[in-house]
C-alpha cells in the first residue's frame, strides 16, 4: 500500500513558442522530485500543461494566418516532444482547450458566482498584452523615452479605458486572510526571499481582479454572461485541478484524495499569481490550498535571464545531443541550485560531466564490473563468513545514506541529495584504490578479502543507482541491467531497497560500454 499521495505541478506553460531551458529545468525539477517520491512508496500526481488561451494567441494566430486552435495545435507537440527527449514521466498533461479543462474552469468560477465573490464593473488600468496582465501604476516602471513599462517584459503597457464591462473576483478582501495564512504556513512561499515579497507586496493593499474578458472570444466562455470569456489566467491555475479530476465525473473521487498537492514549482517572475491571486481564489472556493509554492531563480547565459526574444533561449535538445538526457539532468539539478539564479554555460556543464559522471560514476562502474568479469568470472562474489564483521567504510556511508538524502528532498535542495551520493561514489573510487584488488588476485590467500572487496563495490554500485535514479533514470537503469537486478523503477521503497547486502551473490556483472565517455569541451559546437 503506497504511504499516501504526493503531487506536484509546473506550472501550465504559455504556448507561444517551444520550450527553452528555463521551462525544461522547472519541468526536470518537478520530475526528479516526482519520480523520487514513488521510490519512496507515494501515489504520484504529477501536473504540467499548455495554456493556450488569452488576446496573445489569438492576434499571434492571425499574423500566422491560421485559427487561433490550429495555431495551439501546432505548438503543443513541441512541448511534449521535449518532455519526452527529458525522460519527463507526468501523469497528467493538461491543455487548456481541452473540454475537460471547459468543465473544470466553468464549475469553479460558478460556484464564486453563486457565493457572491464575483461582481461585474468597467475597467481602466495600465495594461501588458505581453504578460495579459493589469498593473497598478506604482507597479509600473520606465523606459529611456519615460514610457510606463512592465515590470516584467519590459515592454511598453497600455492605458485601457474602454468602457468594457468585466466580471471582477473580490481579491481584495483577502488581504488580511492571505497575510494571516502566510503567517500560520511559513513554508507555503519557498524561498524566503520569494515569501518576503510576496508578504510586502500584499501589505501595500490588493485590487480586485478583472477575470473576464468580452473584447475577444478566444477563451473559455463565461457560463452565465454570454459574450464573455475567462481571463487566461482564471483560467489556467484551474488546470491543476483538472490535471487530478477536478469536475470529471470519470475520475469520481480522485480529486478528493489528490487535492491539496504538496508543490508548485513555478519561476520566481510568476509567484505573484500563485502566491497571491491562486490562494485567494481557493479560499474563496473554501478548497484546501497546496503546501509550497517553490519560485525557483532564473537560468542566466553571460548574466542575463534566459529569453526567446534576446535569443539566447538555448534548446534542450542541442545539449542532450552532446551530453545525453541523464548528464542533462543532473548538471540542471545538481550544479544550479533550485531558488536561486544560476549561471549556466557548456565549459561549466562540461567540467560537472567530466568530474561527476565521467571521472567518477561512470568510471567506477567500469572498473568495478570489469574486475568482476576478470576475477569471478563476470559472476557477484559471494563474501566469506569470516569478513561478516569486518569494518566497513562503504556500508557505514550507505547506512546513512537515506536519511541524508531524504531530507534534502524534502527541503527541495536537489544539489544537496546529489552530493550526497557523490559522497559514496568518491568514497567508492577511493576504497578501490586503498584495497588494490589488482594486487589482492596474485594469491590464492587473499580471494576471500578479493571477493570481500569487489562485493562491497559492487554492492555499493547498487546503492547508488537506486539515489541517482531519480535524476538519471536510463543509467540508473542500465546498472541495474549489467548487475542482473529487477526494473529500477519498480522500486517502492527506497529506504528498504538500499539496506546494505541484497545484492544476490552469483548474479551476472556486465561491464559494458562507458556510461558517460570524458568529452574534451573543444570539440563541442552548438
Amino acid at each position: 500500500m503506497p504511504k499516501g499521495t504526493f503531487g506536484v505541478t509546473t506550472p501550465i506553460y504559455y504556448i507561444n513558442a517551444a520550450p527553452h531551458l528555463g521551462t525544461a529545468y522547472t519541468t526536470v525539477a518537478a520530475d526528479t522530485i516526482a519520480r523520487y517520491e514513488r521510490m519512496n512508496g507515494y501515489d504520484v500526481s504529477f501536473v504540467t500543461g499548455t495554456d493556450e488561451h488569452g488576446q496573445k494567441i489569438a492576434e499571434t494566430a492571425e499574423k500566422n494566418g491560421m485559427t487561433p486552435q490550429a495555431w495551439c495545435d501546432s505548438l503543443a507537440p513541441a512541448f511534449t516532444d521535449a518532455w519526452k527527449t527529458l525522460d519527463i514521466d507526468y501523469t497528467n498533461f493538461v491543455r487548456t482547450t481541452e473540454d475537460r479543462q471547459t468543465r473544470a474552469v466553468q464549475k469553479f468560477w460558478s460556484d464564486l458566482y453563486e457565493k457572491g465573490w464575483l461582481y461585474k464593473s468597467a475597467y481602466e488600468g495600465w495594461y501588458c498584452v505581453h504578460e495579459e496582465t493589469y498593473y497598478a501604476e506604482s507597479d509600473l516602471e520606465k523606459n529611456e523615452d519615460g514610457e510606463f513599462v512592465c515590470p516584467d517584459c519590459k515592454r511598453p503597457v497600455r492605458y485601457e479605458s474602454s468602457g468594457e464591462e468585466n466580471w471582477f473576483f473580490k481579491l481584495s478582501e483577502f488581504q488580511d486572510k492571505l497575510l494571516a495564512f502566510y503567517d500560520e504556513h511559513p513554508d507555503f512561499i519557498r524561498p524566503v526571499s520569494r515569501r518576503n515579497e510576496i508578504v510586502s507586496f500584499v501589505k501595500g493593499g490588493l485590487q480586485d481582479l478583472s477575470i473576464s474578458r468580452s473584447s475577444f472570444d478566444w477563451g473559455i466562455p463565461v457560463p452565465w454572461d454570454e459574450g464573455h470569456v475567462f481571463y487566461v489566467w482564471a483560467d489556467a491555475l484551474i488546470a491543476y485541478l483538472t490535471g487530478i479530476g477536478y469536475g470529471d465525473p470519470e475520475r469520481e473521487g480522485e480529486f478528493e484524495r489528490r487535492w491539496p498537492m504538496q508543490y508548485h514549482f513555478v519561476g520566481k517572475d510568476i509567484t505573484r499569481f500563485h502566491c497571491v491571486i491562486w490562494p485567494a481564489m481557493l479560499m474563496a472556493a473554501g478548497l484546501p490550498i497546496t503546501g509550497t509554492v517553490f519560485g525557483h531563480g532564473f537560468l542566466l547565459v553571460g548574466g542575463e535571464k534566459m529569453s526567446k526574444s534576446k535569443g539566447n533561449g538555448i534548446k534542450p535538445a542541442d545539449l542532450v545531443e552532446v551530453f545525453g538526457v541523464d548528464a542533462y539532468r543532473y548538471y540542471f539539478m545538481s550544479d544550479v541550485r533550485f531558488g536561486a539564479d544560476g549561471n549556466i554555460s557548456i565549459e561549466r556543464m562540461t567540467q560537472v560531466y567530466n568530474a561527476d559522471l565521467a571521472n567518477t560514476w561512470g568510471n567506477l562502474c567500469s572498473r568495478v564490473f570489469n574486475m568482476v568479469g576478470k576475477y569471478f568470472d563476470g559472476k557477484v562474489p559471494a563474501v566469506p563468513s569470516k569478513f561478516a564483521d569486518a569494518p566497513n567504510p562503504l556500508k557505514d556511508i550507505a547506512d546513512s545514506l537515506y536519511e541524508k538524502y531524504d531530507a534534502c528532498m524534502a527541503d527541495v535542495n536537489f544539489t544537496d541529495a546529489a552530493a550526497a551520493v557523490q559522497e559514496l561514489a568518491s568514497r567508492v573510487n577511493l576504497y578501490v584504490e586503498e584495497s588494490a584488488p589488482w594486487n589482492l588476485a596474485k594469491s590464492e590467500e587473499t580471494q576471500g578479502e578479493l571477493a570481500y572487496v569487489l562485493y562491497n563495490a559492487a554492492e555499493a554500485c547498487r546503492i547508488l543507482a537506486l539515489f541517482f535514479a531519480p535524476f538519471m533514470p536510463n543509467t540508473s537503469a542500465e546498472v541495474f541491467r549489467r548487475l542482473s537486478l529487477g526494473a529500477i523503477d519498480e522500486v517502492d521503497d527506497i529506504k528498504a531497497a538500499s539496506v546494505w547486502g541484497q545484492l544476490p551473490a552469483g548474479n551476472d556483472v556486465e561491464k559494458g560500454d562507458p556510461l558517460f565517455p570524458r568529452l574534451d569541451v573543444k570539440d563541442i559546437q552548438l
